[in-house]
């Protein structure tokens, strides 16, 4: 078998060793079946990040998007990546008309904020939000959020052109 070529799913799936005690045949079926679909999802996911990987580079930003940093000062989307060369960010609905931000951002963000030392050793992080970034580090303060960057946008261009917000 060379090196790129892999066992069919299936096959791998049939050898799963660990049975749950009276199982029945038809559970432990649908389980191995069930695994091999598993299999090619993870087979599939790898794919697309090698895909991903070799995206030639991408269109260059010509807008000049602004945003409030965390001492109140006008910054620009290139002074997001501070010493780094790639940006993450995620626009999170917690403008200023709401009284708290979405529920299913604010779960995202909760899960991000664990991760969020390590990704920071990599890449650029930055939560944007419409809201006043005190009032942003206010609520993350609320849940225990020591490792987010948040920024304000500055105007809706930001949103609607690269957030989809």
């Amino acid at each position: 078998m060379e090196m790129g070529e892999l066992k069919p799913a299936k096959e791998l799936a049939a050898k799963r060793s660990s049975r749950f005690k009276n199982e029945t045949p038809d559970y432990a079926e649908a389980r191995t079946a069930l695994l091999a679909e598993e299999i090619e999802v993870r087979r599939h996911l790898t794919r697309l990040a090698e895909q991903r990987r070799r995206l030639p580079p991408g269109p260059v930003v010509e807008k000049d998007y602004r945003f409030r940093d965390e001492n109140g000062a006008e910054v620009g989307l290139a002074d997001l990546f501070g010493h780094h060369d790639a940006l993450v960010t995620y626009f999170w609905m917690f403008g200023t008309q709401r009284e708290r931000p979405c529920p299913m951002c604010t779960n995202f963000l909760g899960g991000a904020n664990g991760n969020g030392a390590d990704i920071k050793q990599r890449v650029a992080l930055k939560i944007i939000g419409r809201s006043p970034v005190d009032r942003q580090r206010a609520f993350a303060v609320e849940r225990g959020w020591r490792d987010l960057d948040f920024v304000q946008t500055i105007g809706d261009d930001y949103a609607r052109d690269l957030a989809g917000c």
